[in-house]
């Protein structure tokens, strides 16, 4: 994340890339959250539902919604807009702790643990 700005009615703003290939597992948490897409084409799962945001698109996600997303191919950018400050502090210390390029998952369930935040057990 190259900035994040948090107003006072706790709604947060960050620009967020990634390389092709890259994103989180299938998680929720107790806030909303939308994406803006800028440049790239991202695959978004929500619940059962598959879909390729291109630049331009806006996806909402209510609190609780389980979702996962993937940068497509030559990576992305999106504007993430979250709807309390707690977030912010999760992907700050996300930020810090795991490489986009190199992904931890154990370490990313253990930073989302401390941030009231679900990671689905992987399939199997």
């Amino acid at each position: 994340m190259s900035w994040w700005i948090t107003t006072r009615s706790n709604k947060s703003l960050s620009r967020q890339a990634g390389p092709e290939g890259s994103g989180p597992p299938p998680h929720c948490h107790p806030w909303d959250e939308s994406f803006c897409v800028v440049s790239g084409n991202i695959a978004f799962g929500v619940g059962d539902k598959d879909m390729v945001a291109e630049p331009g698109t806006l996806v909402h996600l209510p609190a609780g919604t389980m979702h996962w997303f993937r940068f497509g191919v030559g990576g992305g950018e999106m504007i993430p807009m979250t709807s309390r400050e707690a977030a912010s502090r999760f992907f700050t210390d996300v930020d810090r702790a795991i490489s986009p390029e190199a992904p931890d998952t154990p370490k990313l369930v253990e930073v989302a643990n401390q941030h009231e935040l679900m990671v689905a057990a992987p399939p199997g």
